[in-house]
This record gives C-alpha cells, structure tokens and sequence, in this order.
C-alpha cells in the first residue's frame, strides 16, 4: 500500500505552484496525495514570511497535522524555512526543514519517516539559491498558476523575500513555452503567470544577469500559445509595465485586462524610504495608460500602512492618492517588522492601534472602490469562467476583467466558459446575471 502525502501552502501564488510542482515529485516516488485533513504518512507545510501573521499561523497547521496522525513525519519547505530554519525547527512535531534550494529535493530526504527527536535542518546559503527551477500548479483548481521568474535584485527595505529567495532569475523562454502547453492539454481554461518580480523576466535566464529576453518577448510568445484561453498577469511592479506591454494586452488574443501593480504607499517621502524604484507620479501615469487603452481594465493594488515615520498626514497623503485613482481593488498589508531589514531600525515606529486602525480605513476605502468598479461593468457583456466550488448552493466564477459573478449552483458550468450580461449586484458584493443566458450558452 502506498504511503499518504498531505500539503499545505502559506501565502503567494508562487508557493502554490511550487508546492503543486513538489506534489507531482511524490506522486513520481509512489506517493498517494490526500486533502491535509485527511490522515497522511507525510505532512509537508510551505512556508510564507511576508507577514508576521503567516508565520504564527505555522505551529497552528503544524498541530493539525499531529492531530490528523500523531506519528506522521512533518516536513516545512520555503520562505520561512531558509529564513529561520532553526526556529521552525524547535516547534514540536517538526522532523524536516528545507532551505531555498533544498525544498525541490525533498524526496532525497526521506529515507526513513520515523518521527525525529529534534527537527532536522537542510539549509543553504542564499547566495547558493542561483538555479532556477520551473514549477506550475495544475489539478487543484480551474486555473494554473506558471512560475516564470523567481528570486528579487530589489532591496525594499521592509521585504524578506531576497533573503528568502536569493537573486533574480528566470526560467528558460522554451522551457516556459513547454509548461504552458503541458497546462493547455490538461483542460486549463487560464494560466496565471507567477513569480516574485516578474517584470524583470529574462535576467539570469542562462544562468547570466544579461537579458536573453524581455518580459513583453515572453508574453508576446504566449500569446501564440495555442489551447490557452486565458492568460492573466498577476503582479507586476510599475516601473517594469512598460506600455509595450500594456498595448498588447488591450491586443491580445488571450491575456485578460487585469494588471495588479503594487503601490505601497502615495507618499513619495515614504516611497523613498522603502527604497521603491519609482515615485506617484509614474503610478499615475501607469494608471492612466492602462485606462486610455482598457477602460474596462480592473487594476488592483498593494499598499502597505504603519511603515516607520508615515505619520498621520502622509497617511492621508496615500488615502486621498488612492482615493483620486481609477483603481479597482486595494490588497492592504499592515506593516510588520521582519528582521534583517533596514526598516527594522528606523525611527517613527506607528503604534499597532494606529496600524489597525489605518489598515481598516483603506479597507473600506476598496469596498467602495470594487463596488464601484462593479456598477462600471452593469449591463456590459463578458466572459466568466466558472469555478468547480459549491458555495452554499452556489456557483461562482471570474470574468476576463475580474468581476466575481455567482448563480445558483449547476454542475455543467464548472471549467467552463460563457459569454453573459451582468445585470445587478447582490447584498454580497458579488454580481448577478440573466441565468438564461448562460444556460443557453452550455456546451
């Protein structure tokens, strides 16, 4: 009888699609993958250190899976484990911790899944996290995640994931190629390209820092994928979304008009000191091209509150910038000290009320500026693909330009696409529409 495996994936989707990679590498070994709340021979936990929260969150999964089964041999993988292996380590029940390099090897460790006294650690310099290893999600759900781009040449000065993940540097334009065709025969109607700066897509693709290619040459060649319906840019930073890119979307066979360009503050004092590579102004101008090409485009973004010194005016100086912007959806992030980061010691430190507090406005902020977006698109026509989950008797799905959508639940529209009219927006948020429509659209 073959042994059980049971994942568990912490934060981005990067680490989605390296967990599904590392998946399919058991499943190579004899492995049966089960949900984690089943009973498993082998836990393994991919970790996320963005956020303080996703590293308290680890000992808590880690208890799931004793309580699942109380002998099964855990294993932690990723950010948090090349970050403070040792630390992941001492947590009780805790056999195995993989660095950056030694996560992709993981069934060489494995040997005996007898329980461990102590944890055992694996761990490598970052500087040795050089070489790139392709990976992609496929089978957990009606979208893939494709890894491009890994590692980060930035140093914002509140980010871990350059210590996490060492350089930047990307997968190969044919190995890439090869991936998302692999994705396209195995039904996935969307591919949603991944990585932790993919703007800088070509760096390191030979193993060199020169550029064999460009980011807008990779989702040229994508483009021409043949069998992909969908393909979606996840974030991408906005002094790496040129207008090339941009205008090939709004041309595009495939890509869909959804851009998520992080911000993190409308302060350019405070983007100073982060050390972010662009100031407001060319945010804005980013903004403004996305529009004057898509207007229907949705644009999501990344703001980060309580930074050391953004006092209560340059707080309000990134509410009212948001507020002015035709912007979609805000992802808000409370800043949280991480070690080994310069912002760790600046002065100017904001109480946590004073963080929670400005994190609950600017999330008000993206209700009402996702409510808006949505009365945008009333009575327009667009495209969904529907989700395989029942949601309390309900189905629900995305439309190229990022409108989640829901109907009464039918499992014939799971994985499928349907051209539809929205008609009216529920108490939810979500958005309704003539069910007819799509019923008389089922293939």
């Amino acid at each position: 009888m073959n042994k059980k495996v049971a994942f568990y994936t912490l934060g981005c989707k990067l680490n989605f699609s390296e967990t599904s990679t590392i998946a399919r590498d058991f499943s190579k070994e004899g492995f049966d993958r089960v949900d984690f709340s089943e009973k498993a021979d082998i836990y393994v936990i991919n970790t996320c250190s963005v956020t303080e929260n996703a590293d308290k969150r680890f000992k808590t999964i880690v208890k799931q899976a004793q309580k699942n089964n109380e002998n099964a041999f855990v294993a932690a993988v990723g950010c948090y484990a090349q970050l403070k292996p040792q630390e992941l380590a001492d947590v009780h029940g805790v056999d195995l911790v993989l660095g950056a390099t030694e996560k992709f090897k993981i069934t060489d460790y494995l040997n005996d899944l007898s329980k461990n006294d102590f944890g055992e650690v694996h761990s490598c310099e970052i500087e040795d996290a050089d070489f790139y290893v392709g990976s992609y999600s496929i089978g957990d759900r009606t979208r893939a995640f494709l890894k491009v781009q890994d590692g980060c040449d930035y140093k914002c000065t509140y980010c871990t994931i350059p210590l996490a993940r060492g350089i930047s540097r990307s997968d190969t334009m044919t190995n890439v190629l090869k991936n998302a065709r692999e994705i396209s025969e195995q039904n996935i109607k969307e591919i949603v390209l991944t990585g932790v700066n993919i703007g800088d897509y070509g760096k390191g693709e030979f193993g060199n820092k020169k550029h064999e290619h460009t980011f807008l040459d990779l989702v040229t060649e994508l483009d021409k994928v043949e069998g992909i319906e969908r393909l979606r840019i996840s974030s991408i930073e906005p002094n790496l979304l040129k207008n090339e890119t941009i205008d090939l979307v709004s041309k595009s066979r495939a890509f869909v008009p959804h851009f998520h360009v992080p911000l993190q503050s409308g302060s350019n004092e405070i983007l100073k000191k982060m050390k972010r590579r662009y100031m407001r102004e060319l945010y804005v101008d980013r903004v403004s091209k996305i529009k004057e090409v898509m207007p229907y485009a949705c644009i999501g973004v990344d703001v980060i509150v309580g930074f050391p010194g953004e006092t209560d005016e340059l707080f309000l100086e990134t509410y009212n910038f948001l507020s002015t912007l035709d912007i979609s959806y805000l992802h808000v992030f409370t800043y949280s000290e991480r070690d080994n980061t310069e912002a760790v010691d600046m002065d100017g430190v904001v109480p946590n009320n004073v963080r929670s507090k400005r994190s609950k406005m600017l999330r008000g902020l993206s209700v009402k500026k996702r409510r808006a977006f949505y009365e945008s698109q009333l009575g327009t026509q667009r495209t969904v693909l529907f989700e395989s989950e029942n949601k309390e008797g309900y189905i629900h799905g995305f439309t190229e330009n990022y409108v989640k959508v829901k109907t009464p639940w039918n499992p014939e529209l799971v994985n499928t696409l349907h051209e539809v009219v929205l008609t009216e927006i529920d108490d939810d948020g979500l958005v309704r529409f003539d069910f007819a429509e799509v019923l008389n659209n089922i293939s």
